[in-house]
């Protein structure tokens, strides 16, 4: 892939989005250019889709090469970019890996639930209520087969895990990061698990989850099945293929380790990773998504699965965010705003990009219309379907895009956002001028600011509080 400068790249850069960035070399890839989305307005096939699910793990907004990173190669996911639509200004629920999934799951903010309040999730006594209803438990109710492989991080076991919530099958790790080769986890245990047994492993993680992808969506299945497939890449520690030697002395040092910080503290690996290597784990992601496509494909299952391509929150330390300010952890755009692809052949065109503002409870009210499966009137969702969007043509309705954190909040109404730091200090800024949010406009639009800010604190009332 030719190299991409900063003064070409800024020149892509319209409406606070990448408009169109090449991600493959030949023309005839290149080519038709995306479009603007307009939804294929046709009749329903009367089947159901199979819904497949893909997360990757801290993956910032621009590192994918066809969201603008020069130094990455990514594809496969590029090609599915342009086999679908690719949202420019689509956003996780929160700015961690726990809260986000529990808004994912559930459909509705994370302060919704006692779990969702940890940000994230660092112990074993907080998690998902396996009494409260997920996507996983609606789809099923529904009629689909369901089944979660990878990380899941909304509690361990024996309280918690994907099989309680409803998920049928479960193949993965509890928590919120793990050693790629020996699966040590964040709790210094192994952390590698199928259904409710520990199942040994010692290969490359993304390897394991990958094989086991392959063999969930090449099976002969009866019924539409739902398929959360999360990776747990390109998140730290920094290893990709081959580097067993690093990850043994990271194994070391866990095994060593007198204390849960001890414990994270190797984890993180902060004395650990490059841009290289970090450009290395995501290209590894690349392709890990390319064989699952690859097996969709042979199974004759392509056409009619719905794939959803996002990541749990932005990226930190090694990602490739411009030109978004922040990372992980805050509420500025490159901590909340992720790469989000979908396909779905038989309903959605090829070579489009959309500009609406979105959010990962938006896709759990998606998934769910496009399975025919309804919410629980009891837990209301805090997402807003995209589906009459996406297949009718219809226009989403006016919606504010919530977050909340305990450092930061932030409320994004149409191209502006309100913001506010862990110093308390409130911010405004116009997204569609701004996408670095740069220039604060706080005491240019005194209204526009206090009116954000009271739109925020009402959604905020209705949230549990944290707890001291």
């Amino acid at each position: 892939m030719p190299k991409i400068s900063r003064r070409t790249f800024g020149g892509l850069v319209g409406g606070g989005a990448v408009t169109a960035v090449a991600g493959t070399t030949t023309a005839a890839e290149a080519a038709p250019a995306e479009q603007p989305f307009r939804a294929r307005v046709t009749a329903a096939s009367g089947r159901r889709p199979n819904l497949l699910v893909i997360l990757g793990d801290d993956l910032g907004w621009a590192d994918l090469s066809s969201y603008g990173a020069p130094h990455i190669r990514t594809p496969h996911l590029d090609r599915l970019a342009r086999q679908g639509v690719r949202f420019t200004d689509a956003y996780s629920g929160s700015a961690t890996c726990s809260p986000t999934r529990f808004s994912l799951y559930t459909g509705r903010y994370p302060g919704r639930t006692p779990g969702g309040l940890a940000e994230p999730i660092a112990n074993r006594t907080q998690g998902l209520d396996p009494h409260h209803p997920t996507l996983a438990s609606l789809l099923r109710k529904a009629g689909y087969a369901t089944a979660l492989i990878g990380k899941w991080h909304c509690g361990s076991l024996p309280d918690y895990g994907p099989t309680k919530s409803g998920w049928d099958e479960f193949f993965g790790n509890h928590g919120g990061a793990l050693e790629h080769f020996s699966k040590l986890g964040q709790f210094g245990d192994y952390d590698l698990y199928e259904g409710d047994a520990t199942y040994k492993d010692l290969r490359y993680y993304t390897e394991v989850l990958t094989e086991r992808a392959v063999e969930y969506v090449g099976r002969r299945h009866d019924r539409p099945w739902l398929l959360n497939l999360n990776f747990t890449t390109p998140h730290w520690p920094w290893l990709a293929e081959g580097d067993e030697e690093t990850g043994a002395e990271i194994e070391a040092r866990i095994r060593a380790a007198k204390s849960p910080a001890e414990v994270l503290s190797a984890l993180l690996h902060n004395d650990g990773g490059s841009v290289e290597k970090y450009a290395e784990m995501v290209e590894s992601l690349d392709a890990a998504v390319g064989e699952v496509l690859a097996a969709l494909r042979r199974a004759g299952q392509e056409e009619n699965t719905v794939v959803v391509f996002a990541s749990d929150n932005g990226g930190e330390r090694y990602s490739y965010n411009w030109p978004l300010s922040g990372e992980k952890s805050l509420l500025l755009e490159g901590g909340i705003r992720v790469p989000t692809i979908v396909r779905w052949p038989a309903r959605i065109d090829s070579h489009q990009v959309s500009h609406e503002p979105n959010f990962s409870p938006d896709w759990t009210a998606t998934l769910l219309e496009f399975g025919g499966a309804r919410p629980d009137p009891a837990y209301p969702l805090d997402g807003t379907s995209l589906a009459g969007y996406l297949l009718r043509g219809e226009e989403l309705p006016e919606r504010d895009l919530f977050w909340r954190v305990r450092a930061n909040r932030a409320l994004r109404r149409g191209g502006w956002k309100y913001y506010q730091d862990a110093d308390k200090t409130d911010h405004l800024y116009n997204l569609a001028a701004d996408s670095r949010e740069q220039a604060d406009l706080a005491t240019d639009r005194p209204e526009l600011l206090a009116e954000l800010k009271a739109a925020w604190e009402k959604t905020a009332a209705t949230l549990l509080p944290y707890p001291g």
